[in-house]
């Protein structure tokens, strides 16, 4: 393990005793106040990537306020800020993956224990990894290489043995995929290309894909590209603007947990879509505020949470009919990653911050829509994966 990791590790153990104060929530735009736990009610214990203080943060909500628990240090280069961007938790609970962007060339992504946060492994990925998930099935990680720096060519999703933590295989992507999520089996995985306005199916056990769609500005010219086709063939007009009308600009894709849907957030046409998985088509579309960016389904299938990352705002839905419940502005600057704890009560949501300022985690209540808890975490809060409830 190299220098940085078991430093890392080393100040893992101690940041208990340096870890910030319990916030609550406070009227929009207003700095957290301090707040205690509610033991009397489940805890949600989060892991939230920052960008640009190369940290994941271990925080911790429940029903009376929220606390920052740890800050972990993670990266190989003492003197970069190499961008930790996505996270996630491993199905049996046990470990938790981190992406880090900013590679010299390609990126890497990291493995740690969860409880100790100790670094157990790593390997590399590719040119600018980020959103990643694990499937529950196979055990494999899918991490989207975002290519964010480079030419708007093609890139990949690398394809990561969690055991070994050795890169097997890289399936081809449109341009800037994002937003990898698997489906509730974890036989199927979803990504969208942002660059190239498509949605993409792979096979996780053959590491290819199955399905493509383009995505546009209405159903009517929505088609399905074959697999055996090229899937890059005519999109230049799609991704640019053009002839197809603005670009799609998908960010995000995540299936409902009833295997039946699927929702991708159309940041380029303040759209949320709706896929219907078996017809392999567009369903419903939802009129979002500016920028939609991440989006999470509730376990129960009532709810869409969406961040409005442009609007500094949080939309919710009621999936059953089909409405908007509210938007609601956001106690800071660029609202990021969000997701919805199983119990379907809270949707906790990432927000970025501006300048030297610190990122947020912010708890909000489904029912009523209030922001319940804001917890300060490190510059440019991004991902976030749910660990456990307890």
């Amino acid at each position: 393990m190299n220098t940085k990791s078991l430093s890392s590790a080393f100040l893992a153990l101690t940041a208990l005793a340096a870890a910030a104060p319990s916030a609550a929530a406070g009227p929009a735009g207003s700095p957290p106040t301090s707040a205690t736990q509610d033991e009397a009610g489940p805890s949600y214990w989060i892991y939230v990537a920052a960008e640009s203080d190369d940290t994941v943060d271990l925080v911790r909500f429940g029903e009376g306020g929220g606390e920052l628990v740890r800050r972990i240090p993670v990266g190989i280069l003492p003197s970069e800020i190499e961008g930790p961007h996505g996270v996630r938790v491993s199905p049996d609970g046990r470990h938790w993956y981190v992406s880090i962007a900013h590679g010299m060339p390609y990126g890497t992504v990291h493995k740690f224990e969860t409880g100790s946060d100790l670094e157990v492994g790593d390997t590399t990925a590719g040119l600018f990894p980020a959103t990643m998930d694990i499937s529950p099935a196979t055990g494999f990680l899918f991490v989207v290489n975002f290519n964010l720096h480079g030419d708007h060519v093609p890139s990949s999703v690398s394809v990561i043995d969690t055991v070994s933590m050795t890169e097997i295989a890289q399936i081809e992507q449109g341009v800037m995929p994002h937003g990898a999520r698997f489906g509730p089996d974890g036989m199927l995985a979803y990504s969208v290309a942002m660059m190239s306005s498509e949605l993409f199916e792979m096979d996780t056990m053959t590491f290819s894909t199955r399905r493509r769609l383009r995505l546009t500005e209405d159903n009517a010219t929505t088609a399905a590209v074959p697999p055996e086709g090229d899937p890059h063939a005519g999109h230049a007009g799609m991704a640019m603007g053009g002839a197809s009308g603005p670009a799609a600009s998908p960010t995000w894709v995540q299936p409902a947990p009833d295997g039946r849907h699927l929702y991708v957030a159309l940041q380029g046409l303040n759209q949320v879509l709706e896929v219907d998985l078996e017809a392999w088509e567009p369903r419903r579309r939802f009129h979002t505020r500016n920028g939609p960016y991440n989006v999470d389904v509730s376990s129960d299938g009532r709810h869409l949470v969406v961040t409005e990352k442009t609007n500094d705002s949080v939309g919710f839905w009621d999936l059953e009919n089909g409405t908007e419940r509210a938007s609601v502005p956001a106690s800071a600057r660029i609202t990021h990653g969000v997701v919805i704890t199983p119990d379907s009560r809270y949707a906790l949501v990432t927000v970025e911050e501006i300048g030297g300022n610190p990122g947020r985690v912010e708890q909000y209540d489904l029912e009523t829509l209030e922001r319940t808890a804001v917890v300060e975490v490190g510059k440019q809060a991004s991902g976030i994966a749910f660990w456990k409830m307890e």
